[in-house]
C-alpha cells in the first residue's frame, strides 16, 4: 500500500525506537511535521537550532542509542552543525535531518540552497540525500547504524521537500545492531606477558568505558591486578572517586597531579581511550611507554601511540580473560595517598574562609556537597572547566559531562534539558560561565514549556576567563575578553522561573540544595574569583619536588 514518504519516514524513526526529536521546523519539512502528528515520538520545538543539536549529542550519550535532531534546509541546517561536530569528536550516536529545497533546484544555484552533504561531510561519519522514495528505509536504516557502528558518531539525512511529498510501497527495514567481537586469545596471551614483567603499570580510562557499559569490570580489573586507574575528563566516575585505585582525572596540564603516575609509567593500559581526549605525547612525550590498547575499534595512528598490543572487542570481556591470567596483584609503587592528599588540600584551601566572589575551590565544594553520587551536572567550556574536571569527586560515570573534543561554549543549558529526559529521577545541574549562558539561554523557555526543570549556576565574571588565564600566562595582560552582563535574576524572572543571586560564599550549598530539593527551573548567579587561577598554575609547576 503506498504512502507518502513523510509517512513512510517517520514509520521508520519509529522502527529505530526513536522516542524524542528536538528541532525547529521550516516550509520544507512541513510535510514531515505533519507526519509527526498524532505519533508516539515526542517533538521539542526548540528557540535554536544549535541548542536542538546540543539536546541530541547529550541525549545520544546518555541514552546509549542515537539523539535526533532536525530543521530546515539552510540556515536552518546549518545551525545543526556545532552539536553534530560536538557528538562526532566525542562519539556520541547522532542522527541530524535536514529539509532541501525541491530536486530540481539542487544542481543551480537557488535560493537558500546549500549542499547540506558536503557542509556536513567533515563532521559526520556519513550523510545520504533521499532521492528516490524507494530508497528512504535504507538511507535511514544507514544512518542509524552507522552512527552506532564503532566509532560512535553523527550522521546525516536530508530529505528533500518534493520527495517528502511522494508516494512509495517500500517499507521499514528492521532495526538492528552489530555487538563488539569476543578478544583474540593470542592478543591476551601477550598483554599477560607484558604485564607480568611491567615495573609501574597505569591504567589510562576513556569514555569508550562508559559507551561500552564497562565500568564494573574495569573496576574489578584495577582491583585484582592492584593498578591505579587515570581517567580522562570525559571518563570521570567509570572509576569511584573513594575506590582505592582511583587516581584522579588527567587532562589539564602536563605537570597536574594525576600526571605523577603516568610520568613514571614503563606500561600504560589504555581501556576505551580515544586520543581525541587528550593527546599522548603529553603523557608519552619520551615515547618510552609500552602501550596495551584495548578498545571496541583499532586505534588511530600517532607516534606517540605506538602500541606494543591491541584488542580490539568487547571490553569488558576483554578485561575479564587477561583478569583471569593472574591470582594476585601485580607489585606497583602506591602513590595514590600523596596525590589524593595534594587533592584534598586544593579542594578545602579555603574551608571556612568567607570568600567573595567565592573561589573556584569553594564553587566545586559545593556542587559536590548539594548534589548525591548520581546527580548528573555538565561542566561548559571555559575556565570553570579546568576546576570541575581536576577537582569534582565523581562516583558513576557519565555523572559529570564535558564538551571535550571540541570544546564547545553553550552546550550545557541544551544539554541539561536532554539529560533530565533521559534521567527525569535524577537531579541535573548545568555549570556554566556567564559568557556561554547567553549562548544558548533563550532554551530556558523551551524548558520551561516542556517541563523539565533542572538548576543553572553560572560563574559569573564579566570576562571570557580561560582566555583572559591564558592571555595572562603570556603576556601579562588580557585583551578584549571583558563584557557586561544583564541581571541574571531579572532575566530568569522574565522567562517565569526563579533566580537567587548568591551574596556571601556560605549561601552557595544551601541555595543550591534549596534550588534542587524545589524541582523547579532555577537560575543561580554567583560571582567567582578567577585570581586562583594564575595560583594554580604557580603552585603545579612546584609539585614535582613532593615526589
Amino acid at each position: 500500500m503506498n504512502k507518502k514518504v513523510a509517512d513512510l519516514f517517520v514509520d521508520c524513526l519509529l522502527e529505530e525506537n526513536v522516542e524524542v526529536i528536538f528541532g525547529l521546523p521550516g516550509e520544507e519539512n512541513i510535510d514531515l511535521m505533519e507526519a509527526l502528528n498524532d505519533k508516539p515520538i515526542r517533538f521539542i520545538l526548540v528557540r535554536h537550532e544549535q541548542a536542538a543539536s546540543f539536546m541530541a549529542d547529550i541525549y545520544g550519550r546518555l541514552s546509549r542509542k542515537p539523539g535526533v535532531c532536525l530543521a530546515t534546509l539552510g540556515p536552518g541546517a546549518i545551525n545543526l552543525t556545532l552539536g553534530t561536530a560536538d557528538a562526532q569528536l566525542d562519539s556520541a550516536p547522532l542522527v541530524a535531518i535536514a529539509g532541501q529545497s525541491n530536486r530540481n533546484r539542487i544542481f543551480k544555484e537557488s535560493h537558500q540552497y546549500i549542499n547540506l552533504i558536503e557542509v556536513f561531510r567533515p563532521i559526520t561519519k556519513w550523510g545520504g540525500r533521499i532521492i528516490l522514495p524507494e530508497t528512504t528505509p535504507e538511507i535511514i536504516r544507514k544512518a542509524f547504524k552507522t552512527a552506532m557502528a564503532d566509532r560512535q558518531g553523527a550522521t546525516l539525512i536530508v530529505l528533500p521537500e518534493d520527495v517528502a511529498e511522494e508516494t512509495t510501497n517500500a517499507k521499514p527495514i528492521k532495526s538492528a545492531y552489530p555487538k563488539p567481537t569476543e578478544p583474540n586469545e593470542k592478543q591476551v596471551d601477550r598483554v599477560e606477558n607484558i604485564l607480568k614483567e611491567a615495573k609501574q603499570p597505569v591504567i589510562l580510562a576513556g569514555h569508550g568505558v562508559c559507551r561500552s557499559r564497562a565500568s564494573k569490570s574495569l573496576v574489578a580489573f584495577a582491583e585484582k591486578l592492584g593498578i591505579p586507574v587515570a581517567t580522562t575528563f570525559m571518563a570521570k566516575g567509570v572509576v569511584p572517586y573513594d575506590h582505592p585505585c582511583c587516581v584522579g582525572a588527567i587532562g589539564f596540564m602536563k605537570h597536574d597531579y594525576v600526571n605523577f603516575g603516568l610520568d613514571r609509567a614503563d606500561t600504560v593500559i589504555a581501556v576505551g581511550y580515544d586520543l581525541v581526549e587528550y593527546p599522548p605525547n603529553r603523557w608519552n612525550p619520551d615515547l618510552d611507554k609500552k602501550i596495551i590498547h584495548i578498545h571496541t575499534g583499532v586505534a588511530e595512528v600517532d607516534q606517540a601511540y605506538s602500541l606494543e598490543v591491541g584488542l580490539q572487542g568487547d571490553i569488558s570481556l576483554t578485561l575479564n580473560e587477561i583478569a583471569a591470567r593472574f591470582d594476585k596483584p601485580l607489585s606497583t609503587t602506591d602513590y595514590r595517598s600523596k596525590i589524593l592528599k595534594l587533592r584534598e588540600e586544593e579542594m578545602s584551601r579555603f574551608a571556612g574562609q568567607n570568600h567573595y566572589p567565592v573561589k573556584p575551590q569553594q564553587m566545586v565544594k559545593s556542587i559536590r556537597d548539594a548534589l548525591a553520587p548520581d546527580d548528573i551536572v555538565l561542566c561548559d567550556t571555559g575556565a570553570l572547566k579546568m576546576w570541575m574536571a581536576r577537582l569534582y569527586p565523581c562516583y558513576q560515570p557519565d555523572t559529570c559531562l564535558f564538551s571535550n573534543g571540541l570544546g564547545t561554549m553553550g552546550f550545557s543549558v541544551p544539554g541539561a534539558l536532554a539529560a533530565k529526559l533521559v534521567h527525569p529521577d535524577k537531579a541535573v545541574v548545568a555549570v556554566t560561565g556567564d559568557g556561554s549562558f547567553l549562548m544558548n539561554s533563550q532554551e530556558l523557555e523551551t524548558a520551561k514549556r516542556e517541563n523539565l526543570p533542572f538548576v543553572i549556576l553560572i560563574w559569573n565574571d564579566s570576562n571570557y576567563g580561560l582566555i583572559e588565564w591564558k592571555q595572562n600566562l603570556k603576556f601579562g595582560r588580557k585583551s578584549f575578553v571583558t563584557f557586561e552582563n544583564p541581571d541574571f535574576v531579572k532575566y530568569a524572572e522574565s522567562f517565569g522561573i526563579k533566580g537567587y543571586r548568591i551574596n556571601r560564599s556560605e549561601e552557595l550549598t544551601s541555595t543550591l540544595r534549596k534550588a534542587i530539593e524545589a524541582k523547579e527551573l532555577a537560575v543561580i548567579d554567583c560571582q567567582v574569583d578567577y585570581s586562583e587561577n594564575t595560583e594554580l598554575t604557580n603552585r603545579l609547576g612546584h609539585l614535582t619536588k613532593l615526589f
